[in-house]
């Protein structure tokens, strides 16, 4: 029996990471811990405000869906303590990841995913498959209007891979055309590679991303729905089983699959 906790856990992503480790029959769901809503419970389980007051012997895993900052600490806590973390906050930038990494010791898993969504993850997959063999790419990205960040960590790291496998192949990007912008931010942001995003807020959303590219004489559309939060618990699940398995950081759900 894996026994887990959860940072962030009153959040609606925590709550219904807490439903799908409860309802697992190989986990267990110890503790939760949000710095914002103390008061939320699962069950018999009341939710405290740090992973300070838990005891770190009776803890495996700990996920953490939160925020930057509190997921830096939940990192820190989990180096000091040699527990195993599954990290779905995002924003971590190369040099902090360089710095977990080389902090990790003995035989500590921490995995590290922008999304846990077995659909994103194939998307990401495909677009990198097919980028070699069109011209120009952009993506669009979009998230419920609570969000606070963009653009989403799912589109950073697509547009991370499109570039790495254009660049293995030798592909250039042609400069965009559009020379002025009449309204500035109209092409979007500008990601790895040259890559325009654009981030979409709006009610009745949860998380969905296209990648769109086009050649001459053609297009292709690949796209992700998540209709809900539950799509990514499957995927959180089966990284808390693995984390144990893979020392060190590990970056993305791609790798555990």
């Amino acid at each position: 029996m894996i026994s887990v906790a959860i940072v962030g856990g009153a959040g609606r992503m925590g709550q219904t990471i807490a439903r799908a480790v409860h309802d697992a029959d190989d986990l267990s769901l110890t503790a939760l811990v949000d710095v914002t809503t103390p008061q939320e419970s699962f069950g018999a389980i009341t939710t405290t405000t740090s992973l300070q007051d838990l005891d770190a012997t009776t803890i495996d895993v700990v996920i953490d869906f939160s925020t930057l900052e509190v997921a830096r600490d939940t990192i820190v806590w989990c180096l000091r303590h040699q527990r195993h973390a599954v990290i779905g906050t995002t924003g971590f930038d190369a040099d902090e990841l360089e710095q977990i990494r080389t902090a990790v010791r003995g035989n500590v898993g921490i995995v590290v995913a922008a999304n846990f969504a077995i659909g994103a993850v194939l998307l990401q997959r495909f677009a990198a498959m097919a980028a070699p063999f069109f011209t120009r790419v952009e993506l669009i990205e979009y998230h419920h209007d609570n969000k606070v960040d963009a653009p989403s960590g799912t589109a950073l790291e697509t547009a991370r891979r499109i570039d790495e496998s254009r660049r293995e192949a030798g592909v250039v990007t042609p400069p965009d055309p559009t020379t002025r912008e009449t309204v500035t931010g109209s092409r979007g942001a500008t990601l790895s590679g040259d890559i325009p995003v654009h981030a979409v807020r709006l009610p009745g959303l949860t998380a969905h991303q296209e990648v769109l590219f086009g050649r001459e004489g053609e297009g292709l559309t690949l796209r992700h729905d998540a209709y809900d939060r539950s799509s990514f618990a499957a995927g959180v699940v089966h990284a808390v089983r693995q984390v144990g398995s893979h020392p060190g950081v590990t970056m993305g759900l791609d790798s555990l699959l």
